[in-house]
């Protein structure tokens, strides 16, 4: 019957699968078409009557080697008019009635159907060439479907079921608070509650479940918690919270996978009632964190963690512990409210402590350097053990305050800092400002760095017994101090300020002593000039090593070095120039440094004593950058007339061979400008003929070349080239021209004969100290050419002098002219005297023009401007000045 059915619903309705895949041939087509009526709207809904009266099924005869069978489209007779007016009311629409009247309109599904005859007769099915009827007419109407022997289940009222989910939930929260297997499957627990929220019970299951947790927080677990508090320590009671707080996060957890669907769909929603962790966190938060006996304990533990991580005792830290209940802490939201301000307070009391008790007992450079550790360790504890970022910036804060502001009177103390300053301590003087930086107050530093340098470099300008090494002390001194600044005080403006501040001020202070012979004038603008002598004479070879580069140390020592090594000499004294002038800046009298310059400048040109011409240039462009073209006019001529001179001589030996004139010695003269040159004293000396007969003919020369010039003579300027022969070799001789008169002397007298003290004077008319100066160069220094008796350092009247016919030296070409190139005290003080002078002509001169342009000033403006005037060439006291106004 099941199969008659399908088949011929497959027919009807078209969804066979047979069917579903062959087309209609064109004549079945036709014939639906021509027997099937249109109908309404009306006609479909109101037909009650059938609408099929039966199906023509024709077969085909099929190829025996067909399988399947081939079924054709069947016909549909049309049905009569008095059918399709019909109309079925709408109470009787769905109301269908049986043929049977034994089933009283019912459909027996627990039998087996019967084909009705007369259904047969309209339907057919052929299914393999057999024509089976079927009792499928779906267009009769439908029937009431009724099933047999089915068991009805008794409903029960939903209390029941709530409370018998309720049990199930109440008994697995106890297995789960008793560490218990949960009796019930999970998923049958989360089934009842989806339920119970379904009916809308999920309010009164929220309650109960807080209520139960509630009961369980406050009773179980804070009496175990209570109970071991009693007697146990801070540290204990913290870590037995937080193993609590981790075994309630658990249980919760197996909680929340219950009761999940309430906490997704109700509480979710719900203002008034918190999710079941908040619920959770809270109630462990007001029973357990909350109680009076327990909150000391946790927060006090908490904070005896950190201060024995403080105290570096191993033995009671436990740093997961502490990292833990931070955890703990940030989780109850308790860190800030409660933990967070009774850690600051016991920090504030340890870092006083702590600043109190190592100020006291360590240095300044210990002192910083254990500060720089403490808030290192305090930082990166903070990131260690989670510590909140407020926590962190606290905690900063009051270490700053109490350890740097609190300190500041130790941190800046004179006598610390100068001791650091002295031994040139970059790293602790780098930490100790940086230290005070955390709070701004590195400007703070600022009299202690300038007390040292004033007192350290007083000290080096007015130290007599080492005047000489005054200016190599001062860039000493200054190379240090400069990197302090830059690498220690990071080139702090202020501090950058006070260096050159300081410097200027002890560089220009001015002192009567024997250094200046009563006067005045500043030391260090005359030993500045004389250290850049020493260096444009001697070369890289008289830097100290001090103050020379590492990488040029030993460069440039001997004088046949090869090409590269020159190089590396000129940028060598090219750099220490840089730094002389560096000082010459402070200087403020610069008169005094210009004085000695030139009298410096003069005896390297006149002697051809400059290391290098280069070198030479190169000052002169520093100081004409520095000074102006008015402080550098007489030095540029100077060098104008060494070439002048240089050509003049060359014209005066061209003409001497067109006269095919040849003279006994070889003269060479240099005609400088009176005015641009030092002044030097006309020194009497009888000079011999024929050096006499050559000075002659050149004056006539010079005289025919240049009408209205004269020419004075400078005999202690000059110097000489001598061939002199001793039995063990000739040598060549320079020397000065007094000294050259002297051997020349010697030419006269017979070998091993001796010449008196008095005669060598009486030949020469030469002074006492001139002659006693020469004779002790040529008979006491290095090279003894001549022989004193009696022996001794020092010339007397009394003595005797004879040639050292012995004399031999591995060298040919011999100087011993330097005796010419010292400088006699007399004529130091000569020059600090003239200076001086000059200086109180100048003040005079700054008085005349500032009265005749301001004709009213007072006294006061009138030194000011004085001083103002006078400052780059030298200013005097204002008694000086005062005495200077009233002349």
């Amino acid at each position: 019957m099941q199969d008659s059915r399908k088949s011929t619903f497959d027919q009807i309705g078209g969804k066979s699968r047979s069917q579903s895949k062959r087309k209609l041939s064109q004549q079945s087509l036709q014939a639906i078409e021509s027997h099937t009526p249109q109908r309404s709207i009306a006609d479909l809904l109101g037909g009650s009557t059938k609408l099929l009266q039966g199906l023509d099924v024709s077969t085909h005869e099929e190829s025996p080697s067909v399988k399947r069978v081939k079924y054709s489209q069947s016909c549909v007779k049309p049905t009569s008019p008095s059918h399709v007016s019909e109309v079925i009311p709408p109470e009787k629409m769905y109301n269908f009635p049986s043929s049977s009247s034994k089933s009283n309109n019912v459909i027996d599904l627990t039998t087996s159907p019967t084909a009705s005859p007369s259904r047969a007769s309209h339907v057919v099915r052929k299914t393999n060439g057999i024509v089976r009827p079927t009792n499928f007419t779906p267009h009769t109407g439908a029937k009431r479907l009724v099933v047999k022997n089915l068991r009805k289940t008794p409903r029960v009222s939903q209390e029941q079921y709530f409370d018998q989910v309720w049990e199930h939930l109440d008994a697995a929260l106890a297995a789960i608070f008793n560490f218990e297997k949960v009796p019930h499957s999970l998923e049958e627990l989360y089934r009842g509650v989806e339920n119970l929220c379904r009916q809308d019970r999920a309010p009164e299951i929220y309650n109960r479940l807080s209520e139960r947790c509630k009961q369980y927080v406050s009773g179980k677990l804070k009496e175990a918690l209570v109970l071991g508090a009693r007697n146990s320590k801070d540290v204990d009671v913290l870590r037995a919270v937080v193993e609590a707080w981790s075994t309630w996060n658990a249980q919760l957890t197996t909680i929340r996978s219950i009761f999940y669907y309430m906490d997704r769909s109700y509480l979710l929603h719900s203002i008034a009632n918190p999710s079941i962790d908040e619920m959770g966190l809270h109630q462990f938060r007001s029973c357990i964190f909350s109680d009076l006996i327990l909150k000391p304990k946790i927060l006090q533990g908490a904070c005896d963690l950190v201060t024995s991580d403080r105290k570096y005792n191993e033995s009671m830290v436990d740093h997961s512990l502490l990292r833990q209940a931070i955890n703990v802490f940030h989780a109850l939201t308790v860190y800030t409210k409660d933990f967070e301000p009774i850690l600051l307070g016991e920090s504030q009391e340890y870092f006083i402590s702590w600043a109190d008790q190592e100020s006291s007992t360590r240095g300044l450079a210990s002192y910083v350097e254990e500060c720089h550790k403490l808030i290192d360790r305090e930082t990166s504890r903070c990131d260690l053990f989670g510590l909140d970022s407020s926590t962190r910036r606290e905690l900063l804060t009051k270490l700053e305050e109490l350890l740097i502001k609190r300190k500041e009177a130790i941190l800046v103390k004179t006598e610390s800092v100068s001791e650091l300053l002295e031994v040139g301590a970059i790293d602790p003087l780098e930490q100790l400002y940086s230290l005070l930086q955390r709070q701004r107050l590195g400007a703070k530093l600022r009299p202690p760095f300038e007390w040292y340098i004033n007192a350290t470099g007083s000290v080096i300008v007015f130290d007599e017994e080492r005047e000489s090494d005054m200016v190599v002390r001062l860039l000493e001194l200054k190379g240090k101090l400069d990197s302090v600044w830059r690498v220690a005080f990071h080139k702090h403006e202020g501090l950058g300020h006070s260096l050159r501040e300081a410097f200027e001020t002890f560089i220009n202070k001015t002192k009567k002593t024997n250094m200046t012979w009563g006067t005045d004038n500043p030391k260090p603008g005359e030993m500045i000039a004389k250290y850049v002598d020493m260096l444009l004479r001697g070369g890289a070879k008289v830097i100290p090593a001090t103050l020379s580069s590492a990488a040029d140390v030993g460069i440039g020592r001997e004088e046949d070095d090869a090409d590269g090594t020159v190089g590396d000499e000129d940028a060598e004294i090219s750099k220490q120039l840089d730094q002389v002038l560096d000082l010459f800046r402070f200087v403020h009298g610069k008169a005094v440094f210009e004085a000695f310059y030139k009298k410096d400048l003069a005896r390297r040109l006149l002697m051809g004593r400059s290391a290098s011409a280069e070198a030479e240039k190169s000052m002169l462009t520093r100081l004409k950058t520095e000074c102006g073209a008015g402080f550098t006019h007489n030095l540029e001529q100077m060098f104008r007339d060494i070439d002048l001179a240089r050509d003049e001589m060359a014209s005066y030996k061209s003409v001497l061979e067109e006269r095919q004139k040849k003279t006994a010695l070889e003269l060479s003269v240099n005609v400088l400008s009176m005015s641009a040159w030092p002044t030097y004293p006309d020194v009497p000396v009888n000079v011999p003929l024929s050096i006499s007969k050559s000075i002659g003919d050149f004056d006539i020369h010079y005289k025919a070349k240049h009408t209205g010039r004269k020419l004075n003579w400078k005999h202690a300027l000059a110097h000489c080239q001598l061939r002199a022969s001793f039995s063990k070799g000739n040598k060549e001789i320079v020397v000065s021209s007094f000294q050259a008169i002297v051997l020349l002397l010697f030419n006269d007298v017979p070998l091993g004969e001796q010449m008196t003290y008095a005669e060598i004077q009486a030949a020469t008319s030469l002074s006492d100290a001139e002659l006693k100066r020469t004779l002790q160069s040529l008979a006491c220094a290095k090279y003894r050419v001549l022989v004193k008796t009696p022996k001794g350092r020092e010339v007397s009247d009394n003595d005797n002098f004879s040639v050292n016919d012995g004399f031999t030296d591995p060298k040919y070409r011999i100087k011993i002219n330097q005796i010419q190139l010292k400088e006699t005290r007399e004529e130091n003080k000569e020059t600090h005297e003239r200076v001086a002078a000059d200086r109180h002509y100048e003040t005079q001169a700054a008085i005349v023009r500032i009265m005749k342009s301001r004709k009213s000033i007072t006294h006061a403006e009138l030194v000011t401007e004085v001083i103002k005037a006078t400052k780059s060439r030298g200013v005097l006291d204002p008694a000086d000045i005062k005495k200077n106004i009233e002349k």
